[in-house]
This record gives C-alpha cells, structure tokens and sequence, in this order.
C-alpha cells in the first residue's frame, strides 16, 4: 500500500517557504506522494482554521511540481462544478505533461453551499455537472479532436491520462466512480467506514465491465501511537485499499518532519 500526505495549501501554514520545505521534506523520505485540497471562496463566519486564506488548487500542483522531481501530485479534491471543463481539462493536461506524468486527480462534487453561491453555480445540479465534466475528460484523454458545444477542436498536448479518482461517500461516488473513474477516494475515520462500500464498489464496477482501479482513501493515523499506527495500516491494506492519504496537523517544518519520522518509524 503506498503512502502519501496531505500538505496545507491553506491558512498560515501556506507560505512558500513552508510548502517547499514540506514537499522537500516528503520527497526525501521516499513517500509516494503528495496532496492538496479546494477551496475558493471560503464566507467570513466558515474561516476557522484557514482565515479564508487557500491557494488554488491546480496553480499549486503546478508549483509543486516545479520544485519536486520524484514525488506523484495530487488534488484531494479537485470540485469539479465550480470550473470550466474544457479549460480545466487543459490545465490538468498541461500539469500532467509538466510533471512527468506524476499528477494524481482526485475530484468531487462540492458541499459548501456559500461556495456555490459565490461562484453563481446550482448547487443542486453538481452531480450532473461532475457527470458531465468526467465524460468530457475521459474524452479529452482518449482522442486527439474532441468535440464541445458543437465545435471540434484538438486536444493537445495530451499526455498519459492521470487516474481520476471520485471522491465521496456511497451510494453515489461509487456509482460515479464505477461510470466514469478510475478508482474511488473517501474519507474515512476507520476501517469500518468502507469495510462494506468495498465490495459494493466492485460489484458495480464489474457489473460496467471496468477494472475497479485505485482504492486511495484520506484518513488520519495515530502517529503517538505506533502499535495502533500499524495495526490501521495492516487493516486498511487487508481490505484492498491502494494508497492511504495522511492528513497531518503542523504550524511548522519541524512539526511535521517530526510527524513524516513518526510515519515512517510506524510503517517501516
């Protein structure tokens, strides 16, 4: 099962300074990779935590990919309803071909409803909209002349399809997976939270004729603790799971050096 961490692109804690030690740091001690979250219009009364302060998503990937060499990308998650497909599907492409084919998209269909409001985008049409967006990249990827709103045009550059990956709970984030994805991405708080969803999820996969693909879930561990560390770790990876994503608390580069140690340490 491989393993990557979560660095904050938002909040006090998303100076250049540390986002570069943080990479830095990741890509040293030989994780497979790293991740980023979304936000664009955080409301004043929702700021705890980020002072409303986030950096865009898919310009930082792009960043983050200029000063790494090894190390894979990726959105945790990317909302797919507040962005232009064909505009986005062309910057993905362009990170994907700038990186080295290290980009990893983790997408989902949003929540925050002053967010929407903000951007001027239904809140209760994201489902089809994300629907939407993923058939078009899968499109993208797939062909060099693509075709929007009654227009064909090339897509190029078209580097190596990154998977996409659906963020979300069931039902219908497996459903979404299943039909347009490549692979399923929760948040869980344990192994119980997706023990059941498993098998769910590749049923509906085998059932659309489509290999189930990358199971990546975000999660957080109890890195004080090594023994439990382990034994979560063990669990996750007997249930199938691909990749774990550790979310991490730090204000500092030495807090979280001391956190990747302790990672380390656990699952060495």
């Amino acid at each position: 099962m491989k393993i990557g961490v979560g660095i904050r692109n938002m909040g006090p804690q998303s100076t250049r300074e540390l986002l570069t030690a943080c990479a830095s740091a990741v890509e040293d001690i030989g994780l497979e990779s790293i991740w980023i979250t979304d936000h664009l219009a955080i409301p004043p009364d929702d700021a705890e935590g980020s002072g409303g302060r986030y950096l865009e998503i898919l310009t930082t990937l792009a960043w983050l990919a200029g000063i790494t060499k090894r190390v894979k990308i990726g959105s945790a998650v990317l909302v797919l309803p507040y962005r232009a497909a064909l505009l986005t599907a062309k910057q993905i492409a362009t990170v994907q071909e700038l990186s080295g084919d290290r980009l990893v998209v983790g997408v989902g269909v949003g929540w925050m409803d002053p967010e929407f409001q903000a951007l001027g985008v239904n809140r209760h049409a994201r489902g089809r909209i994300s629907d939407e967006t993923l058939a078009f990249f899968n499109d993208c990827f797939a062909q060099d002349e693509v075709e929007a709103n009654d227009q064909m045009f090339l897509f190029k550059p078209r580097p190596v399809k990154p998977p996409f990956l659906i963020g979300g709970r069931a039902p219908h984030a497996l459903k979404r997976a299943a039909t347009y994805g490549d692979g399923w991405f929760p948040v869980v708080k344990g192994p119980e939270d997706i023990a059941s969803a498993l098998p769910a999820y590749r049923a509906l996969t085998k059932a659309a004729n489509r290999p189930p693909g990358n199971i990546t879930i975000s999660t957080r561990l109890p890195l004080e603790d090594r023994s439990q560390t382990r034994t979560l770790y063990d669990q996750y990876q007997s249930l199938g799971v691909d990749r774990l994503v550790c979310g991490l608390s730090y204000d500092t580069i030495e807090t979280f050096q001391d956190q990747l140690d302790k990672l380390s340490r656990a699952l060495s």
